[in-house]
Parts: structure tokens; sequence; C-alpha cells
């Protein structure tokens, strides 16, 4: 059996195992679910795809893309259940726009670099929207996605049709700007103000993130998962001599901090 026939039949599988659990002789939760239900698990998939990668655990990656799959096929199944689209246009769907994204693959256009194909794929998706979107940017005007994601994605976007800075020290002395102005506002005593700037000095890091290719999402993740790891140490390190960190102060703990940081190295 060659692979497209044994991915066929894996997804028929799959689809028919989804069509028993939402019949009367199926599950009552499955049964349950709508799309609006299904909002806050296709989060919590895909941020544990994410998590398997950065572990570089195979079997996990494996393992979470496929359930992160079966929802994708769950939600298809329910819309094909209330009469609005299948599985299969969604593929159809999907085929078309990638075919019609990807000129210089199957059309005449003719692209250099990675960066002239991203160019290009903002100036078909503007084409493709022009009749749903009051502006380039838009359509992430309503986003769901978390504020530091946001800002890196709207920079991408900006930068692919030229709106950039030239160089990431440019950036880096915005950002120092930013963080001057956040000096003043604190003076102020003003929270509005505070806030204003405080987000300044966050949007320009964000930035600095994508010139240097950085996703600041998985950046940030991976900080608080260090902060995670060296508080741990600090308690567990008090704790082996009967304290608490209630009952313990500040110096002792940055001393186990840097211990805990020098363990990393």
């Amino acid at each position: 059996m060659n692979e497209e026939k044994a991915i066929k039949m894996n997804i028929n599988k799959l689809m028919e195992l989804i069509i028993i659990l939402r019949s009367d002789r199926g599950c009552p939760w499955d049964r349950d679910q709508n799309l609006k239900n299904l909002r806050s698990y296709f989060l919590e998939e895909v941020y544990e795809v994410i998590e398997a990668i950065n572990e570089n655990n195979t079997d996990k990656i494996k393992e979470e893309l496929g359930d992160l799959l079966f929802q994708i096929l769950f939600a298809a199944h329910i819309s094909k259940e209330n009469g609005k689209f299948s599985l299969e246009e969604i593929i159809d769907f999907c085929y078309k726009k990638m075919v019609r994204r990807h000129p210089h693959v199957f059309g005449n256009k003719k692209v250099s670099n990675s960066r002239e194909v991203l160019k290009q794929w903002e100036i078909i998706k503007q084409e493709e929207k022009s009749k749903e979107k009051a502006s380039f940017l838009s359509k992430d005007s309503d986003s769901i996605k978390p504020a530091l994601m946001r800002s890196h994605i709207l920079t991408k976007k900006a930068s692919r049709i030229g709106f950039d800075w030239q160089k990431v020290e440019q950036v880096i002395e915005k950002l120092k700007e930013e963080l001057l102005e956040l000096q003043e506002a604190i003076k102020s005593g003003s929270k509005e103000e505070m806030e204003h700037e405080m987000g300044d000095v966050l949007f320009a890091a964000a930035n600095i993130s994508r010139m240097l290719n950085i996703d600041p999402e998985l950046a940030l993740q991976k900080t608080n998962e260090t902060f995670i790891t060296r508080f741990n140490y600090i308690e567990k390190k008090l704790k082996e001599h009967g304290k608490s960190l209630e009952k313990s102060n500040l110096s002792e703990m940055d001393v186990l901090w840097e211990e805990a940081k020098k363990r990393e190295k």
C-alpha cells in the first residue's frame, strides 16, 4: 500500500470514529460539543504541540499533532452536521489557496529568496481580501492572540511590504528611548502614561525579536520556565536548611539564585 492510500485510509478511520462518537450510541460529551466549545481545546492542543517541539520529544510531537488533527476533523464533522461545510471542502479550499499563493512554483512568477516569497504572499492575500478588509492590518484588530505574539505578527506583516527598520541596532536605540519615556511616566505617577509607555517598551522588544528571527512568545516562555526552575531550586535549598520562603530574606534567596544559575552552566 502506498503512502497516499494509507493516509486516506487512516483519515477515513478517524472520521468513522468521530461519527460513532457523535451518534446516539456514542459519547454524551462528544455529542454535546459545538464549534464554540472547541475553541479552548484548539488553543490547548496547539500549545501542547509547541511544548513537545520545544522538548524535542519525537513521540510527544507525534502524539500532540495527532490530538490537534483530531480536533480539526472533529470540528469539520460538526460543521458538516450543521450543513455548513465538509472536510472535503476545507481541503479543497486550502489546496486552491496554496496553489494560488505559490505562483513562483505553480505559475510563471519569479522570486529569488524567501523575503520576496513573503512579500508576494502578502500582496496576494491583500488581493484576495480586498473586498473584506478595510486596511492592511484590519484583520488583526480584534485578534485573540496573546499581545506579544500579535506585536510580532503585526511588525512582521508590515515589514513584508517594506515598512521596517533597516538595522536591528536602530530598534535597540528605539527601545532605549522608550525606556527613558517609561522612566518619565513613572515620575509623573500617571498610571495611564505608565501603561502607554510600558506598551511601547514591549512592542519595541517584540520588534527586536522579530528582526533577530526569534519568536518573542517562545523566548518569554523559555524564560518563564527558567525562572520556575531557579525558584524551585531556592525553595528546595531553603527547605533543606529548615527554612520556608516566607521566613527567608532577599539576600539568602539571591545567593541561591546565583547558585541555580551556575548549575545551568
